[in-house]
């Protein structure tokens, strides 16, 4: 059998320029939050299967890649697997199956801190980069494996929380150019989406199903939410006060306010004054351009938030490129105990694809780059004097790539020069004579 050149569906090799702009962004990224008191973990990439089928994660739970059992286990489990004789190959494979890639970052976060929380900090301000895995559709900005870039505080159940995670992440949105596609962030409150049912007279049983249709109304807009509804059998009363409710609101502070109001119940003024609490707060941040806008119909698949939500978008992209919320009871699955937490994840991948479309240039930092290109044959001691001289221009911080030279050093030197190098030197045997 032949090996296959190309990489797995949906995953993909990157090539050295833009493996430049991913690092460097990365450490502008890590810069950034390191500045707010975020420290750095890393978890693994492979993760207890019962973890990630806890029905926290939404429809991801749908998409993971399962590991299957090894060795004698492996075989135990496909022995009985084929004594039962059943058809449902899907509850088979389950049986046989114990561990997954992760599917986010929030998951082993959770679970790390449940396990470290001893030895570690209170509040806790985490910052995790690294790759995750959906067995999704690939389109542009999608992949099947992909990296995050997630913050998240545990131990505060203080809004200051979410106040800090928009800062800083719009802060490093700013700090790698992002901030010329207009980006803002959308926020909202989950109390509001149960409110909402209740106000319009819907069964709070439906909750989860009505909320994936919610979710939809920035793609099929209000007249395909209220058509659904219906289809769905919701009275023509109760969809009527909801598009009511839905379709009399402004995206600032005191649209919030007014939104709660109108619902009236505790829940909801509650979360109407954290929503805007938060949006006035970060909106009288000096020297800082933070557009934050409220959407009642913003509703985030997972199933593991309980207040706070929020995205990043853009008009240049279709889809959100950031999101994240509160999730206070994600650890008490854990420990039996919840502890507040929240956090904002950077859709680096689909970040990196708006900005790849532009002039990458600008998003590496300059430096000097040195190219020296040796005639060849040059004698091993000659060769070691070049060696050592190489050595004391890197030690002061420069780069130096050294290469034999080509028989066409014009096209060499071209070639080396739309890399980046900026400094090329040539050494001939008879000059170091």
């Amino acid at each position: 059998m032949a090996f296959a050149k190309k990489a797995v569906t949906g995953m993909r090799d990157i090539l050295p320029q833009e493996m430049e702009v991913r690092t460097a962004l990365q450490r502008t990224i890590r810069d950034t939050y390191a500045g707010y008191g975020f420290t750095e973990i890393e978890t693994p990439i492979v993760e207890h299967i019962g973890n990630l089928t806890s029905k926290q994660g939404g429809e991801n739970e749908k998409l993971i890649f399962k590991i299957l059992k090894r060795g004698d286990k492996l075989k135990s489990g496909l022995e009985k697997a084929a004594a039962a004789g059943t058809d449902d190959m899907e509850s088979a494979l389950d049986g046989l199956t114990d561990e997954g890639l992760r599917y986010d970052l929030t998951l082993p976060l959770s679970r790390y801190y449940a396990a470290n929380a001893a030895a570690l900090p209170q509040p806790f301000k985490s910052l995790q980069i690294g790759p995750v895995f959906r067995a999704d559709r690939p389109q542009k900005g999608r992949f099947r494996q992909f990296a995050q870039c997630d913050i998240d505080i545990l131990g505060d159940a203080t809004n200051l929380a979410e106040k800090e995670l928009i800062l800083a992440t719009t802060e490093a949105l700013d700090n790698i150019g992002f901030d010329k596609y207009n980006y803002y962030v959308v926020i909202n409150d989950r109390r509001f989406l149960f409110e909402l049912i209740k106000y319009a007279g819907m069964p709070e049983a439906d909750a989860e199903e009505i909320l994936i249709t919610l979710d939809k109304a920035d793609k099929i807009g209000a007249e395909g939410v209220d058509a659904e509804l219906k289809e769905a059998g919701y009275s023509d009363e109760s969809i009527a006060k909801l598009r009511d409710l839905l379709d009399r609101f402004t995206d600032d502070a005191e649209g919030v306010r007014s939104f709660a109001a109108r619902i009236a119940s505790e829940e909801a003024k509650a979360a109407g004054e954290n929503v805007a609490d938060i949006m006035d707060s970060v909106a009288g941040v000096k020297g800082r351009r933070i557009t934050v806008k409220f959407d009642p119909t913003l509703v985030r698949g997972m199933g593991y938030y309980t207040g706070t939500i929020f995205e990043i978008k853009t008009e240049t992209f279709g889809s959100s490129v950031g999101g994240g919320g509160r999730y206070d009871k994600m650890v008490g699955k854990f420990t039996g105990q919840n502890v507040p937490a929240v956090g904002f994840s950077i859709g680096f991948e689909r970040i990196m694809t708006i900005l790849m479309d532009g002039d990458v240039s600008k998003l590496i930092p300059a430096k000097n780059k040195s190219a020296w290109l040796i005639e060849k044959g040059m004698p091993a001691d000659k060769l070691g004097e070049i060696f050592n001289e190489a050595i004391d221009v890197r030690k002061q911080g420069g780069q130096v790539l050294t290469v034999w030279m080509a028989k066409n050093k014009k096209f060499q030197k071209e070639s080396l020069a739309t890399r980046g190098y900026n400094d090329i030197r040539e050494f001939y045997k008879e000059s170091l004579k």
